[in-house]
């Protein structure tokens, strides 16, 4: 038999979009489109179920090649990045050990917390012994008002050590703007600019060093959804540019100067449009400058996020510094820090960064994502979710210039209260389980304590030495997770730990269903839970609960038997124990009416209902 040829274009014939969606509509049965599949984001726009290549038309972008403006794909033709770690200078010595140990291990960046108090030549020289200063990128973080004499120090440094000072690269992470959102330093818009211009002229002997900071990564440990994150560090480096140009700076001397560090979140393919968009936004606002397309881009480091880390868990934080650090790896980043797991509840150990490590090293030598350039390159999704970040990250931009430009912003306080509305919706958010953090809000680990793990909260301040002040708003310090460890750890203190009870009866489906939710939502307080395989009767459900010494009573059933077993279980239990019913019936009413007041179900607050739990149950 003659073998037949596939023609494409004739055996396929081409579907068009409304087709598509004539077909899904089908499928749905009746379903809202728009309310089942449109997922309306909280960065403020909507993501389709599916895109085609017709949504590429009218993208600006889509024929931009790697390392050619607007740089929207990547700023150089490979995609590698440097692996960083982030060590506490306190001791030089210490210090400079565990330097030397860690770029043994895979790491080309580091990152030195100095103690300011300590700060000479000596200490330098001490902190940088046996490092080759060519050969890794050194980044440095200290007080603003020592920034220029550690110029000085390095640059002097490098010279004894005969080095050529334009082979050196790294940063001096002087950020005074920062120093305001994050410590309430009252600053003026002179006092800043010259802080900055000050520091960019002692820096010229270094001219490969970025020694002006946006950290953004401060909103992003604050809750700030991604947008916001971009469209504010926008305005803040566009104000420090405006600073330094005002101060007689080239525009392009004064852009080889700014180094972004972001944070990266959970939000992974949001993230990844958050870094292509940021290179994309800052060439054009560069070229508003006037530099020349070849000078305008960003440099950017990364920092996995605080803001989503749990305490309980915490093994889970392994998984979401994971994909944070994918997000970052494939949005083309220059350098990125994974922050261990344990930071949270502890300072990290050995093995913690070992594994942050570790972590990178994986994507780049064994998954290979340094070898591709840009992956999101095409995709309809993407490349979408791209213009979608970058539009809402404009807008955000242009509102802050209108009104001043960014220092003004945080001056007055706007920047914050809008972050702090940002944080307290995410929280809300993570109290109701809209946003879940598994192994807190989710799916708990039922038997987890945390047997005295927690360290000194102190370890979370500032290790350079500042004060927090009183001058200007600040921003939030909270995680998403907190309220609810504050939850369980309570139930760790408490002389007796509650014991929620299921009394599972009548179908077979729903009593697993209501039980399985029933124990996750109790366990998030970290409260004993009893299931069971269902009680014949009301009577002995209640018995064996009081038997088992339970304070709280669960009915799990169908909402067709709760009109029959609640109030039975409710007569039977007389008060002794707290009663709840699973789910939220049809006849709650007359449950209500009956003196029946608790009910959980998924539009339930949990962190509401469990606090309110914790005041009636703990001593």
């Amino acid at each position: 038999m003659a073998e037949q040829k596939l023609n494409l274009l004739a055996d396929f014939p081409a579907i068009s979009t409304q087709e598509w969606k004539d077909k899904i509509i089908a499928d749905l049965k009746g379903a809202d489109f728009d309310k089942k599949l449109v997922w309306k984001t909280s960065e403020g726009f909507n993501v389709m179920p599916f895109y085609r290549q017709e949504d590429l038309e009218n993208i600006p972008t889509k024929d931009v090649a790697p390392a050619q403006f607007p740089y929207v794909r990547s700023t150089k033709l490979d995609n590698e990045w440097l692996v960083r770690q982030d060590i506490d200078a306190c001791c030089a010595k210490e210090a400079n050990a565990k330097a030397l140990d860690v770029l043994n291990r895979g790491v080309n960046a580091l990152g030195f917390k100095l103690n300011k108090a300590e700060l000479s030549a000596d200490y330098v020289a001490q902190l940088l012994e046996g490092i080759c200063a060519e050969c890794v990128e050194l980044n440095f973080y200290v007080c603003v008002s020592k920034v220029k004499e550690l110029i000085t120090l390095l640059a002097d440094y490098f010279k004894a050590k005969a080095y050529d000072l334009a082979k050196l690269n790294g940063s001096i992470n002087c950020d005074p703007i920062n120093r305001m959102l994050l410590k309430g330093k009252n600053l003026s818009k002179e006092q800043v600019a010259e802080i900055v211009a000050e520091v960019v002229k002692a820096a010229e002997v270094l001219p490969n060093y970025r020694v002006v900071a946006v950290n953004s990564l401060s909103l992003n440990n604050a809750g700030a959804y991604c947008t916001q994150e971009l469209g504010y560090a926008l305005a803040w480096g566009s104000q420090y540019v405006n600073m330094l140009v005002e101060a007689g700076l080239a525009p392009e001397e004064a852009a080889k100067r700014i180094k972004f560090n972001f944070g990266v979140g959970g939000n992974y393919f949001m993230e990844i449009a958050k870094f292509r968009a940021a290179r994309w936004l800052w060439a054009e606002i560069l070229k508003a400058y006037g530099c020349a397309e070849e000078v305008a881009k960003i440099a950017v480091h990364a920092e996995t996020s605080v803001f989503n880390k749990t305490i309980f868990d915490a093994h889970v934080n392994l998984l979401r510094t994971q994909t944070e650090a994918m997000s970052a790896a494939l949005g083309g980043v220059d350098s990125l820090t994974v922050n261990p797991f344990d930071i949270t509840y502890k300072k990290a150990d050995d093995f913690s960064e070992r594994i942050a490590r570790n972590q990178q090293l994986l994507l780049a030598e064994e998954s290979h994502f340094g070898k591709v350039v840009d992956p999101a390159a095409g995709s309809y999704y993407l490349e979408t979710l791209t213009t979608k970040v970058a539009e809402q990250a404009w807008a955000l931009f242009l509102d802050v210039e209108e009104k001043g430009g960014f220092f003004a912003e945080v001056a007055n306080g706007a920047v914050q209260a809008v972050i702090a509305e940002t944080s307290a919706k995410r929280q809300k958010d993570v109290a109701s389980r809209k946003e879940v953090l598994l192994g807190t809000n989710q799916f708990p680990n039922f038997t987890e304590n945390t047997n005295g793990k927690i360290e000194d909260k102190a370890a979370k301040a500032c290790k350079c030495g500042c004060t927090v002040e009183t001058g200007v708003q600040t921003l939030p310090s909270v995680r998403a997770a907190e309220q609810f460890e504050e939850l369980r750890l309570a139930t760790e203190a408490s002389a007796k730990q509650p014991v929620a009870f299921m009394l599972t009866m009548g179908n077979l489906a729903m009593r697993l269903a209501r039980a399985q939710f029933s124990c996750n939502f109790f366990a998030c307080a970290g409260y004993k839970v009893i299931d069971n395989l269902g009680f014949e009767t009301v009577e002995a459900g209640v018995k064996a609960a009081q038997e088992a010494g339970a304070d709280i009573i669960v009915l799990c059933s169908s909402d067709d038997e709760y009109a029959e077993l609640a109030p039975a279980a409710f007569k039977a239990i007389d008060g002794k124990q707290i009663f709840v019913v699973a789910g939220a019936p049809a006849c709650m009413d007359d449950l209500k009416a009956v003196g029946i007041e608790h009910f959980i179900h998924v539009k339930v607050n949990v962190l509401e209902t469990l606090k309110g739990f914790n005041q009636a149950l703990l001593k």
